[in-house]
């Protein structure tokens, strides 16, 4: 890791802003941070970083209406909310929506450095696996849906009306491509990749 992985963090509390600020910093990010949604709206619009944390309740602009802006905005950002008790939903909805992780409070700041990590590893493998999925052919991608959907040779050139052997020699190219020895190594790849896992809830002070 090192301090060229930036970090956003927005919270109202500054004294939460700052004790993130110093664990994070400490293992080698670099941290800006944000009093509220706006404030990070605009810093997001200066440069670019690899990874937002918000808290979902601030005054003004609400940590999920940030993520809808993002959204809108087309950023497409890792985003880690911490949330209160009452508002886990709301941050299974943000999840549901695209963010990484979530955290609940109360919870130790040095509880966020897995999170923190987690979310940045599944972050860049998605992109790994998006770069590969780029390199198919459009031939290739359809035999590939219908590989990890269970589907034979014979079956696949059927539906596509061409013949077995080209089924084969698309189905190797795309193997090759995704850089995959087996169908199920293939499936883990292709469905498992940016899989968020639900931060565990951390009451140390």
């Amino acid at each position: 890791m090192t301090a060229t992985r930036k970090v956003l963090v927005v919270d109202d509390d500054p004294a939460v802003r700052k004790s993130i600020d110093r664990v994070l910093s400490s293992k080698g990010y670099a941290v800006i941070t944000a009093e509220n949604g706006e404030e990070a709206l605009r810093k997001l619009n200066e440069e670019k970083y690899d990874l937002v944390y918000t808290d979902i309740r601030m005054p003004g602009m609400s940590g999920l209406e940030l993520q809808d802006e993002l959204t809108r905005r087309g950023h497409a950002i890792p985003i880690v909310f911490v949330t209160g008790h009452g508002d886990v939903p709301m941050a299974v909805d943000a999840v549901k929506k695209g963010a990484l992780e979530f955290i609940e409070k109360p919870f130790n700041a040095q509880a966020l450095l897995p999170m923190v990590d987690h979310a940045l590893d599944i972050d860049a493998e998605t992109h790994r696996v998006a770069a590969r999925l780029g390199r198919l052919t459009k031939r290739e991608r359809e035999v590939m849906q219908r590989v990890i959907a269970g589907k034979r040779n014979q079956d696949i050139a059927a539906e596509l009306s061409i013949s077995i052997k080209t089924v084969e020699v698309h189905r190797a190219g795309m193997m090759w491509k995704m850089g995959v020895d087996s169908i199920a190594e293939l499936v883990r790849l292709v469905h498992g990749s940016g899989t968020p896992r639900r931060a565990k809830r951390s009451n140390a002070g």
